[in-house]
């Protein structure tokens, strides 16, 4: 079907990105390992992306490419290009407002998210200078975000989907110039290349807005009425991210007051679970939110039930395996992929720990992106953002109780905690409104994806203690040994999703197969 391909698609190029930014986080740990410079420039790296997210890919896709798609179904392309322009004359208004004010009370910010670093000087001062760096490149982002979303809305998702690749090479780059010794401060220098980045990034999509014709022209600022609802629909949704951010920051801010090392430590296991999450969780939101709205726009609830049912589905089969195969081998995949150079044993164990914590939340984390655009399609920001803000309440007091004696491992456990009450949630107010039918095939996959994730699970752990010698190694030869695993485990779970019937190879081949109608 049309939605699978387009995750398809959008999954490969994220994937891309990702493998990338494994490379990039390696070379990070073995040149860094977990210490001053790694915490600041984390912290620097996390301020811009928790504004992007909180005013461009979130809040502001979740309105925008549903009145952009009305206005191209009811008005054509022409109207919907005019209507954008009059959205990017707004948005830079406001980030150029946003990034003056940050930038001048850039050390009261990172006193704020970042609170711990205040009893290191040294380290204090560094995160404020990478974050100056760092920050602008909120400005290049956003706009990026928002061509990304009238690519999408078009169902051309290869250039934005390619589009965070630019952030891995140049921030590579600046860590091969680091281990060249062309730059004697790697702080700085990773973000000089953050900004570079995001320069690279916005014209990156420009170029393919205009080649596609979808290049909106900026006119006089004119807030008409459909600006006007933009706005109205977004500020629940600017709200619910802002939420979600909240959980962000008090988890940055609650590791700053740990021994040093937290924030990183945080920071590599997130990434771990990031790769298969947000390889999946981009993909689905991203593909599923312009679909549903073109099919209830023209009135097809019918399809609509069926596409969110499709969503969810592959949400499980996807993430489930990834969720227990990150269970029982926390410790070799860190070891492997990190322990090198400047960061050692203990900081593999610690960084294994927090990774269970998060792997136990990711079909949550992916859930909430099947389940949200049931509500934004439908115009409706404000339930989710009811439900986001008592998940944050929850995950605020988890954390603060967890980590008196789990360290960070209970902040990622608290942000796991509060993600499922989160999708459990969307999913039963979509059920109790009618807008989420659950068919008999959903039920059927799910329970079969589940059976088959923990009997590869059990497999991929007796296999990984015949190797553990080489995994326990982060030569080539653990390279090679988790590479076996990663892939004999994907072969397993195939397998068993066949004997299950949950999947069939010539029908996930037929998907991907068919032609775009």
């Amino acid at each position: 079907m049309a939605l699978f391909r387009s995750i398809a698609t959008i999954g490969s190029w994220t994937m891309g990105s990702r493998v990338l930014g494994f490379v990039r986080d390696i070379l990070i740990a073995s040149m860094l390992g977990a210490g001053q410079v790694t915490d600041a420039f984390f912290v620097a790296l996390q301020l811009p992306n928790i504004f992007r997210r909180l005013f461009a890919e979130g809040a502001f896709n979740s309105a925008f490419i549903p009145i952009l798609t009305g206005e191209l179904n009811d008005h054509g392309r022409l109207k919907a290009r005019e209507f954008a322009g009059q959205v990017l004359g707004f948005m830079l208004l406001l980030l150029i407002i946003i990034s003056v004010l940050v930038e001048i009370y850039m050390p009261e910010v990172i006193s704020l998210i970042a609170g711990g670093f205040s009893e290191n000087p040294e380290t204090f001062s560094l995160a404020v200078d990478c974050a100056r760096l760092t920050f602008p490149y909120l400005f290049f982002v956003s706009i990026a975000a928002m061509f990304s979303g009238i690519l999408n809305t078009f169902e051309r998702f290869v250039a934005a989907a390619a589009a965070p690749l630019i952030l891995n090479v140049f921030l590579i780059l600046a860590l091969m110039g680091v281990e060249m010794g062309w730059f004697i401060k790697p702080g700085q220098t990773l973000s000089w290349a953050v900004l570079i980045a995001g320069f690279g990034q916005l014209g990156w999509l420009s170029i393919a807005c205009l080649r596609a014709g979808l290049l909106p022209r900026m006119p006089r600022l004119t807030l008409s009425p459909k600006v006007r609802r933009l706005f109205i629909l977004m500020l629940p949704g600017i709200l619910g991210a802002g939420v979600y951010q909240i959980n962000i920051l008090v988890g940055v801010r609650l590791a700053t007051e740990l021994p040093e090392g937290s924030v990183s430590f945080l920071y590599f296991a997130d990434r771990v679970s990031q790769l298969p999450l947000g390889v999946v969780g981009a993909a689905i939101g991203v593909a599923l939110l312009p679909l549903l709205t073109r099919q209830l726009k023209s009135g097809d609830t019918e399809a609509a039930c069926l596409s969110q049912n499709r969503a969810i589905e592959y949400s499980l089969i996807l993430t489930l395996p990834a969720m227990a195969a990150l269970i029982v081998l926390p410790t070799p995949i860190i070891t492997v992929l990190f322990q090198l150079g400047e960061f050692g044993g203990d900081a593999t164990n610690a960084t294994a720990a927090a990774l269970v914590a998060f792997a136990i939340g990711m079909p949550a984390y992916v859930l909430i992106k099947a389940l949200a655009p049931g509500f934004f399609a439908r115009e409706d920001t404000s339930t989710p953002v009811k439900i986001a803000i008592f998940a944050c309440v929850l995950n605020v007091f988890l954390a603060i109780t967890l980590m008196s004696f789990l360290e960070h491992v209970g902040i990622a456990l608290a942000a796991a905690i509060s993600a499922w009450i989160n999708a459990l949630s969307l999913a039963f107010l979509l059920y109790r409104r009618g807008m989420l039918r659950p068919d008999k095939r959903l039920f059927f996959r799910a329970a079969g994806s589940c059976l088959a994730s923990i009997a590869m699970a059990i497999v991929l752990w007796k296999i990984s203690t015949w190797l553990f010698y080489w995994l326990s190694s982060g030569s080539y030869q653990g390279i090679i040994a988790l590479a076996f695993l990663v892939i004999f485990g994907v072969f397993v779970y195939a397998l068993l999703l066949q004997i299950l019937g949950v999947m069939r190879w010539n029908e996930m081949c037929s998907m991907l197969s068919k032609k775009r109608s």
